[in-house]
This record gives structure tokens, C-alpha cells and sequence, in this order.
């Protein structure tokens, strides 16, 4: 371990292992799914053409838990583990729990309350076994840090996991998408974790949301390459929803337990930076899971209605093809969240101008198509 308490060699490990045992469990999901009849048929929302095998999300909880078993092998991670913090242990059984749900409902299509109801039930294994959010900062005025009762710590973790479960679960609606954003979101915070345990001198509360981040990291880059365009395997439910727990679980850890006046009051937005990199990470699944949620409340359906208003499709209706909207995604994604860290790893000036940089980058890819069609239209005009 480098002299800062930086385990980076054994963060790698924890990637390397997720990555290639999800890789090969996923070959043999996909065998078993296929010869089973495991697949799921068309709908009229999907964009895809075949029907394609279910319950990658096995395979990928069987990356995830073998990868979370070896870091508790190396010395240098034993801080993030029980007797140190039980966090491991709750997020452990708390992925249990989920992935139990979404292989249920990849088999037999659960309706949408049931769901929730495990949804909860998740978050609330989550909590209550010591993964939760113990300080809100509200930066108002001065900046206050809010010390959270067992209740209020419980009910906010909930919700933060339910949240960020729906949010990645409705983005699941292009190959490879989910997995990208997964990996890109896992990436943004395992650097931030990093960072902290730099600044801090290896402090045990940063242990868990780096070794979670990066076996989500590893866990997301094994199954893309079955995942990306043209796809052979879905993750399925059990596998989307899986990221969105790993999600809230990593930044409860970074973001729910660190006391930011650690980073000093001169800079408001590096002493914001937890929580703007859990918001970046999850900005484009949480954006279309308000848009969603609106745009049906207001035509009075069920705000978890299927339809093919969700912005990967309004991006293949502006003319992007499949490949190039997800990677418009992982771009748009990657800017927001690798901007935010930014400002906890370099000085704010340089970290405002790149992230400026980066989103009109951002926009004028994602707005290239709109203009070859106006001016191909201008001259058949």
C-alpha cells in the first residue's frame, strides 16, 4: 500500500475479478436462459428485434459477490469490513434481497406495487443493518451539518435507494446502456472515494463506498460486452435494479457519513463535492425518472406506465442510431459526473472551465443529427 494509504493495487484486483467472473457467469446465464426458453419477447416500447435471454442480473451478482469476497482477503480493505463497519454486510444482504425481486419479476412480470414493496424492503435491509445516511449538510447561510435520528436516517436511506433503483431500472431501455452508466457512475465515485481517503489519511468511512464502487466498476465492464449493440443477454430487472442499489449504497457511504467542513468554507461548491457527485452520477437516469414520472401524472396515467417517450428514444427519433445514443449517454453522463469530482480534486476555476468545455461539447454532438436533417432539408428546398 503506497505511503497515502492509497489501496490501488487491491481496487484494481476487486475490478479485474468482478469483470471477469460476470463476463464468464454471463455466458452460462445466457446457455441456461436460452435452452430454458428464458426470453424476453417483444414489446411494443423495445427497440430491440429478437427475442433475447433474461437474468443477466444473476451473472452480475455473481460477480459482484465473489469480487466483495476476495477484497475481504486483501489486508489492505479489511477496514471496510466487519468488526471495522458492518456496510459490506449490509449491502451485501441488501443486493440479495433485490436481485431476489428482480429474478421474480424477469420470470413472472411482478406488478409494479409488488415491486416497490421489495424495492423498500431493500433499502430499509440496507439501513437497518448499518449502511445509512447519518449527515445531511443544508448549505444555507453558513452551512449547517444535520445529525440524523435512527428514523429519519432509515427513512432517507429508503428512499435514496428506491429513488436511484427506479431511476436506472427506467433507463434500461437500450443495449448497454445501463451497464455504461453504471460503470461510468461506479468510476466517478470510486475517484472521489479515492480522493478522500487521500485527503484523509485512509479514513474508514471512505474503505466501503471505494471497494463498492469499484465491484460495480468491474461488474458493469464484465457484462457489457454481451450487453453492448447488438446485444445477447439483458440484465433484466434483477440486473438493473442491482446497479441502482450499488449506486445508492456507494454514495450513501461517500456522501452519508462525512463531515464537509473537513474541506474547509472557502470553496462552496468543494465542500458541496459529495453530494454533487452522487447527483451527477445519477443525473441522466434521475432526470428521466422525474420526466417520466410528470409527463404520465399529467396525462393521468400510472407514473410507472410504460411508454417510448424516455430520452434514449427521443434520441433515436432525432435520428441517432442505436450504438451512437447510448454512447451520447455515456458522454453526457461521464461529462456531468467526472465534472463534479473535479472540483474536490483540482483548483474550482480550472474544474468550472472544463466542465463548461465538456457539456457544449456534449450538446453539439448531440445535436449533429438535427442539423444534417435541416440541411439536407434546406437543399432539397
Amino acid at each position: 500500500m503506497a505511503a497515502v494509504g492509497l489501496p490501488l493495487r487491491e481496487l484494481c484486483l476487486v475490478i479485474l475479478v468482478a469483470a471477469a467472473l460476470t463476463y464468464i457467469t454471463t455466458g452460462a446465464v445466457r446457455s441456461l436462459a436460452v435452452r430454458n426458453g428464458k426470453v424476453a419477447e417483444i414489446r411494443q416500447r423495445d427497440v430491440h428485434t429478437q427475442p433475447t435471454p433474461r437474468l443477466g442480473g444473476v451473472a452480475m451478482f455473481f460477480g459482484f459477490g465473489s469480487a466483495i469476497f476476495i477484497a475481504e482477503q486483501f489486508p489492505a480493505l479489511t477496514r471496510g469490513f466487519m468488526p471495522v463497519t458492518p456496510e459490506m454486510t449490509a449491502v451485501l444482504w441488501a443486493s440479495v434481497a433485490i436481485v431476489i425481486v428482480g429474478i421474480i419479476d424477469d420470470l413472472y412480470e411482478l406488478s409494479a406495487l409488488v415491486k416497490l414493496v421489495g424495492q423498500v424492503i431493500a433499502g430499509l435491509i440496507m439501513s437497518l443493518l448499518g449502511l445509512s445516511w447519518t449527515l445531511v449538510y443544508l448549505p444555507f447561510g453558513e452551512g449547517t451539518t444535520v445529525v440524523l435520528d435512527q428514523v429519519w436516517s432509515t427513512l432517507i436511506t429508503a428512499f435514496f435507494a428506491v429513488l436511484l433503483i427506479n431511476a436506472v431500472n427506467f433507463v434500461d431501455g437500450l443495449d448497454g446502456l445501463a451497464a455504461g452508466l453504471g460503470m461510468i457512475a461506479g468510476s466517478a465515485i470510486l475517484v472521489f472515494s479515492l480522493t478522500v481517503l487521500h485527503d484523509q489519511g485512509g479514513a474508514v468511512s471512505a474503505y466501503p463506498p471505494a471497494i463498492i464502487a469499484a465491484a460495480l466498476v468491474g461488474m458493469c465492464a464484465g457484462f457489457l460486452p454481451h450487453n453492448f449493440e447488438p446485444s445477447r443477454i439483458f440484465m433484466g430487472d434483477s440486473g438493473a435494479m442491482l446497479i441502482g442499489l450499488l449506486l445508492a449504497a456507494s454514495a450513501t457511504s461517500a456522501s452519508g457519513k462525512i463531515n464537509m467542513s473537513l474541506y474547509g468554507t472557502g470553496d462552496v461548491v468543494a465542500l458541496m463535492s459529495p453530494i454533487l457527485v452522487v447527483a451527477a452520477a445519477i443525473f441522466v437516469p434521475v432526470l428521466d425518472l422525474t420526466m417520466a414520472v410528470v409527463r404520465r401524472v399529467s396525462k393521468g396515467q400510472h407514473p410507472f406506465q410504460a411508454d417510448r417517450l424516455h430520452i434514449h428514444h427521443r434520441l433515436l427519433n432525432i435520428g441517432h442510431t442505436h450504438r451512437r445514443t447510448v454512447l451520447v449517454l455515456y458522454m453526457w453522463v461521464a461529462a456531468v459526473a467526472f465534472g463534479a469530482v473535479s472540483f474536490s480534486v483540482v483548483p474550482a476555476r480550472f474544474a468550472l472551465s472544463g466542465v463548461a468545455f465538456l457539456l457544449a461539447l456534449c450538446a453539439v454532438i448531440t445535436a449533429i443529427p438535427v442539423w444534417r436533417r435541416r440541411r439536407r432539408q434546406a437543399a432539397r428546398g
